[in-house]
Parts: C-alpha cells; sequence; structure tokens
C-alpha cells in the first residue's frame, strides 16, 4: 500500500512547448508498482495552461479546486472544483485556468501510456 498527501510533495514543473504555469505531482505509478494506472496531481496557476495535444490514450480528470476551461475535440466547456471529466484518446485537448486563483485536477491515465511513467505534460 502507498499513501501520500499531495501537501507534503514537491511538485515537477512541467516543462513542454505550450504549457505554462503547470506543476505536476505523480501520487501513484508504474514505479510503484501500479500495474494499470497511474494517478497524477496537477496544478494550474492563474492564466497558466497544459499543453494542446493529443496521444492514443484516455484521461479520467477530477477538478479539486478553482475554475478554467477544458477544450476537448474542438468544444471548450466551463469547468470548476467538483466536475468529473473524461478526455477521449486520439482527441486534441488542453487544460486552461481562467481564474485569479490556482486550479488543481487529479489525472488518472494507463500506467504503460508515456504519461503514466511521470513524463510530465503528457
Amino acid at each position: 500500500m502507498i499513501r501520500r498527501n499531495i501537501s507534503e510533495m514537491e511538485g515537477t514543473a512541467v516543462e513542454v512547448d505550450g504549457a505554462k504555469g503547470v506543476t505536476m505531482k505523480l501520487l501513484a505509478g508504474k514505479e510503484d508498482g501500479a500495474p494499470t494506472f497511474a494517478m497524477r496531481h496537477f496544478l494550474v496557476e492563474s492564466g497558466g495552461c497544459t499543453p494542446k495535444h493529443e496521444h492514443p490514450w484516455e484521461h479520467e480528470v477530477l477538478v479539486l479546486s478553482g475554475e478554467g476551461e477544458l477544450e476537448c475535440g474542438g468544444e471548450v466547456i466551463a469547468i470548476r472544483g467538483g466536475d468529473g471529466l473524461f478526455v477521449p484518446g486520439d482527441t486534441l485537448h488542453q487544460f486552461r485556468n481562467t481564474s485569479e486563483n490556482s486550479m488543481e485536477f487529479l489525472c488518472i491515465v494507463p500506467v504503460e501510456s508515456p504519461c503514466g511513467q511521470c513524463v510530465p505534460g503528457s
């Protein structure tokens, strides 16, 4: 069993083209023996965004706090704390913080995907 508290973890800056003001914390992943999924915590600063990208694997996302928008497959929707989201594979997507406060979300991905192996920005 693994227990990690996000308030006690150091975040890793997501430093890829198109990302701005984003840090990630890997809560559980392949190196922990997780066989199927990796769980990651993202913090997006006010005015920040994840890179606009696509890949074959899906994301399951829970917005913990803050407000922003998700662009997914050409559609833009407002998101806020408490929203559960499904981002299908092979779909262009980006998370953007449109508020004055930080936005936090959990993101679950397949552990065998590159982003499930703690590659920030995937």
